[in-house]
């Protein structure tokens, strides 16, 4: 071969790798602004269904306040906490993901201790949530009627000091 025919060849592999380059990063493109619309349309429809939600418990807490006595500590403070969720439900519905993270951002910038409160009260929330819905009821793990749970582990002989293994047989 030739040198002329070589650097021909060399210049043609490097065309097609640039061409495969610019292919890779159309699909890698392609696949980024796929993968960014479907997370913006799940955020829009939770960002939905938590508004939705905190409505409907700001409505249970008003006709909670309209059950209790006229002028009670309870009816001032479900009626606060209702206003409050219907203002924050009304956030919810008019604001973006973007704005919203940035006022709690804001939020949690200005009030550290109480946005740590609330991240904290949030998580024992859920946690309830999760622990109710599950579908056993409590824990997650399922017992038959008819089959006997596990007995607990017996105690350490007395014959045997702490921390001493215990060999197979009965003790």
């Amino acid at each position: 071969m030739t040198d002329d025919t070589t650097r021909k060849g060399s210049g043609e592999a490097r065309r097609q790798a640039k061409g495969l380059a610019e292919d890779a990063r159309q699909a890698g493109q392609q696949a980024y602004d796929t993968v960014k619309d479907e997370a913006g349309h799940q955020a829009e429809e939770a960002q939905s269904r938590i508004a939705s939600e905190a409505g409907d418990v700001a409505q249970a807490l008003r006709k909670a306040a309209e059950a209790s006595r006229d002028g009670s500590p309870q009816e001032r403070t479900f009626g606060q906490i209702a206003d409050a969720l219907a203002d924050a439900s009304e956030g919810f519905s008019r604001k973006d993901l973007g704005e919203l993270v940035s006022d709690a951002n804001h939020f949690a910038r200005r009030n550290p201790i109480a946005f740590l409160g609330g991240a904290a009260l949030l998580g024992f929330a859920a946690a309830r949530f999760a622990k109710a819905s599950s579908p056993s009821g409590h824990d997650g793990f399922e017992t038959r009627p008819g089959t006997p749970m596990a007995a607990p582990a017996a105690p350490a002989s007395p014959a045997a000091p702490a921390g001493t293994p215990r060999t197979g047989g009965i003790s």
